[in-house]
Formats: structure tokens, sequence, C-alpha cells
């Protein structure tokens, strides 16, 4: 039997997606992670937020990210202290695990890959603006910087929404894309640049708008974006100038295969550029 290109972009999300394997491992150690700040700190808030919670994670490869909002009195000027105090509890409590600070988050690595870590996200609630809460979290250079995760959630999901669940799949067949070729673009970069593409699109066509995702990413040489939601400034793409070379130059191999994948009249070659740019993990053309 053969697959069309469709069919096969929906076979490739049934793999991508959150499997059982994920849930219950995020749902083992929240409660003991909850219980060790509760009993520490004190917490005014712990909620999952990222792509985890909005439901746009690659499964085995994206973490499980918890906004863990503490009473103010318990943080200190220098944000990158406390989160070092927070990492401190928990490795008296996960003795065998290797926490670790990777700012804005306290890492806690309780398996062997990506997928199985939990990081832990420390925040002062600030103010409610436009009806969702706004938080305080490090910013990597010991101070402090606004976000709103229950924000940024509403706007991709009613976006979602206006395209019947085809947006937030959009967004993990481009995660997909990064995480298989090791591009250095945030995740939270390419969530909310998806996003906003989608917002002015009257439909949405994979195979179509991942090419043309690509394309705008080139074309605008990756340049940052005004967060959509006005909470966090400009968004960047990377951490680093050689980061964002570097994914330049993976976007431009995007760009042409993806292109070839549309445009090419056979079916076969089509299939052959897809899978090409999924790194051998589009599902093939014959069942």
């Amino acid at each position: 039997m053969v697959r069309n290109i469709d069919q096969a972009f929906e076979e490739l999300h049934n793999k991508i997606k959150t499997s059982i394997s994920d849930t219950a491992g995020a749902k083992s150690h929240r409660s003991s992670i909850e219980a060790c700040l509760k009993n520490n700190f004190g917490l005014k808030r712990f909620v999952r937020i990222g792509s985890f919670g909005n439901g746009t994670n690659i499964s085995g490869y994206s973490d499980v990210d918890y906004l863990a909002c503490l009473p103010t009195d318990k943080l200190k000027l220098d944000s990158y202290y406390s989160l070092s105090i927070v990492k401190q509890v928990l490795a008296n409590r996960f003795t065998s695990t290797n926490i670790n600070v990777s700012t804005p988050a306290v890492v806690c690595p309780f398996g062997t890959y990506r997928g199985e870590d939990t990081e832990i996200v420390i925040a002062d609630y600030i103010t409610e603006r436009n009806g969702f809460k706004v938080y305080e979290i490090a910013d990597g250079n010991k101070g402090w910087m606004e976000i709103s995760p229950d924000a940024h959630n509403h706007y991709v999901s009613e976006i979602d929404k206006k395209h019947n669940g085809k947006v937030k799949k959009l967004i993990r067949f481009i995660k997909a894309w990064k995480y298989y070729n090791s591009v250095p673009i945030k995740s939270f970069y390419l969530e909310m640049k998806i996003a906003k593409y989608a917002s002015n699109e009257p439909a949405i066509v994979y195979n179509i708008d991942i090419k043309n995702i690509f394309k705008i990413l080139l074309n605008e040489n990756l340049a940052s974006m005004q967060d959509p939601m006005g909470v966090s400034g400009y968004i960047t793409p990377c951490n680093t100038d050689s980061q964002k070379t570097e994914a330049l130059s993976k976007i431009n191999t995007a760009v042409s295969r993806s292109e070839k994948a549309v445009f090419l009249d056979d079916e076969i070659e089509k299939f052959k550029y897809w899978n090409l740019l999924f790194c051998n993990k589009f599902p093939s053309r014959y069942y």
C-alpha cells in the first residue's frame, strides 16, 4: 500500500507527540519535587509550563518544565544565588541525581536522555496584566526578567483553535526538525514565530507551511521577534552569535530540501527529501 504526504505527516506526528512513558515519567517526580520545595521554601504556585505543558513537546527530546513560584522573601536580589540555594535543597533530597543550575532553571536529570529531565524555573510573582499572571525569573546575568507562561500558552492555543488543532502539530514538526538536526534555536522562539505566522494564514497545509516557515526564517536572517503578548520584549532565537550562524546554515539546507519536497513532481523524490529533512525519521511512502 502507498501513503500520501498528508498521511505521512499524520503518522510522523503520532511518533513525536507525548508518549505514555513521557507522561508517566513526568508524574512520577512531580509530587516529590513539589513537596520538597513546599517544605523548604513554601510555594505560591507549582505548575507545568513549556512545550510539555502546552502540547508542543517532542517525545524523547523535550524536557519537563515547572514554574515554581516562591514567596518573595525566600528569593535573593542575585537570581543565580537564588537558583543555587534551590539546587542545593533539591540535591539534598535527590542524592543520586546530578542536580545542576542552567539559568533560568534548576535541572534534575532523572534519566539518561533529555526527555527524562525535569527543569524547575524559579519565579517571583509580580503582577497580573491583561488577565495573565506575570513573574520574574533569572535572566542569565544575575538579575531578573519578566515572563508570563499563561499569556503565551493562551496565545498559541487560541491560534491553534482557529486552525482546528493544526498549529501545535506544525510547531511539533519544526521542533522535531530542530532536535533531529541539533539546530541551536530556542524552542520558545520557534513556538512564538510559528504561532505568529499561523495567525495570518487562512489555512494550514503542513508541507507548504513548513517550507514557508523555513523560507521566512532564512529571509529574515533569524531576526529577534517582538513578543506578541507584550511581556518579554524581544524574543531572541539563539544564545550566541555562533549558534545563530550554525542555525542559519542548517535552515538554508532545510529550505533547499523542503522546496524540493514540495515542488518536485515525482512522489518518490518528495518522500526522499522529507526524509532527509527529518534525518531518516519521516514515514516511508510504502506500508
